[in-house]
């Protein structure tokens, strides 16, 4: 699977076709908010992930595993945090006062080097290409097993940069694509009223459902399935989640006025809404050249983003029922690339770090560790399957469930072999 694969089905071309033949926006009215009415109904929160994916693998030396002292240690100073013992980099001294409320993982050891591999293995739990299939990916996981069917907002959503999607679970739970969040979803404004609208909705039924009956081909289901998502989320009152200039300018502006920072308010918005799963990119983070430059920029713009949503999640007392991830697909080497005109730092899937916040985890603590160098684990070992079994356990999501793939092969949504991290729980 490439990670390019079309999302959610429907692109901002069909989004261009829809509003130009009226199969969008009509009256917002008659719409209820499901799934706070259940919440209410329950007494309970609904489980939410943010995945905030530092794409091209960040440097864990000169972010949360810094080894001052040491021959490679890099161009940062450590800083204190919030929690006694723990330093973190100096680029990141608003995330400093939150440590309370976060994990960092700095013994995650997995097996994959290479950029496009070590994305898909991170995303989804299972290796590229074994087996045959194309396995779905956490957000699509999420929106199957814990998302509420009847929120008219798709329940994966990818803002900045498409994401893995749904593999052999189908058209159903890949995730809608923002590509800017400041613009939200665009062309959802109809060009005809009500009336035409329905009748052209009927006719495009029609066109579907003879097609079908036609050629029984299974792409005429995944279209008709994705248009019908994209129609529903068009009629939603819930549609203005994605509309950034309702938030309050002090609001923006905390979040550091970026793109990232405003994937993050958005995802904000959208967890407050009901969706299930929001992955925010940031890329840039494949330092091979100039690394201490490009990670001191990226931190700068991660540093302040991260903060506000932990702050504002925790304010709109969303935190204890929403898991934030911060992670790239692996992390960099210990030892710096002097080859390269402005010195680097290559991949290094061996011994790196990650961060959790919120989502009920037992914060406030490092686990795991390496050694002086930062080259191999010498604490608690994390695996990719240990570390997707740990979030599925948060999520509420049984992950030894199988899953059926189309040829009946049964699934596991975790592989064998994982086992939950229990210094989380």
């Amino acid at each position: 699977m490439n990670a390019h694969q079309p999302l959610f089905g429907l692109s901002r071309r069909d989004f261009v076709k829809l509003s130009a033949t009226g199969v969008a926006g009509v009256s917002l009215s008659g719409w209820m908010n499901v799934l706070a009415s259940r919440a209410a109904e329950a007494g309970t929160k609904h489980k939410s992930c943010i995945l905030l994916w530092m794409d091209g693998g960040p440097s864990q030396k000169d972010t949360f595993d810094m080894k001052p002292g040491t021959k490679n240690a890099g161009d940062f100073n450590p800083i204190k945090t919030a929690v006694p013992g723990i330093e973190i980099s100096e680029n990141f001294p608003k995330f400093a006062e939150l440590t309370k409320e976060a994990t960092i993982i700095r013994s995650m050891s997995t097996a994959e080097g290479a950029h496009g591999r070590a994305r898909y293995y991170m995303h989804t739990g299972y290796k590229e290409g074994i087996g045959g299939l194309v396995y779905p990916s956490l957000g699509a996981l999420a929106s199957a097993e814990i998302g509420d069917p009847q929120n008219p907002v798709p329940n994966f959503v990818s803002i900045g940069a498409r994401s893995f999607g749904s593999g052999f679970l189908g058209p159903k739970y890949q995730p809608l694509v923002v590509n800017d969040a400041a613009k939200g979803v665009e062309n959802l404004k109809p060009l005809v009223g009500d009336t035409e609208f329905e009748n052209r909705l009927d006719l495009l039924k029609e066109m579907e459902d003879a097609f079908y009956h036609d050629f029984q081909a299974g792409s005429s289901h995944a279209h008709q399935t994705t248009y019908d998502r994209a129609v529903t989320l068009m009629k939603s009152k819930e549609a203005k989640a994605f509309d950034l200039s309702l938030e309050k300018a002090e609001t923006r502006d905390a979040y550091g006025k970026t793109k990232f920072g405003d994937g993050c308010l958005l995802a904000r918005r959208l967890v407050e809404t009901g969706v299930s799963f929001v992955e925010v990119n940031l890329g840039q983070w494949d330092t091979h050249q100039n690394n201490f430059e490009k990670v001191k920029e990226l931190s700068g713009i991660v540093d302040p983003a991260m903060s506000a949503l932990t702050k504002d999640l925790k304010q709109h007392g969303l935190l204890d029922s929403t898991l934030v991830i911060w992670m790239g697909e692996f992390g960099r080497t210990p030892a710096i690339n002097t080859r390269a005109p402005k010195p680097g730092r290559d991949h290094f899937p061996r011994a790196w770090t990650s961060i959790l916040i919120g989502g009920g985890i037992k914060s406030g603590q490092v686990i795991g560790a390496t050694d002086k160098e930062g080259a191999a684990v010498t604490d608690k070992p994390v695996s990719a399957l240990d570390f997707m079994a740990s979030v599925c356990q948060l999520l509420g999501i049984s992950y030894t469930k199988q899953n059926n793939a189309p040829n009946g092969r049964p699934i596991r949504i975790v592989d064998k072999g994982a086992t939950p991290i229990k210094e989380l729980f």
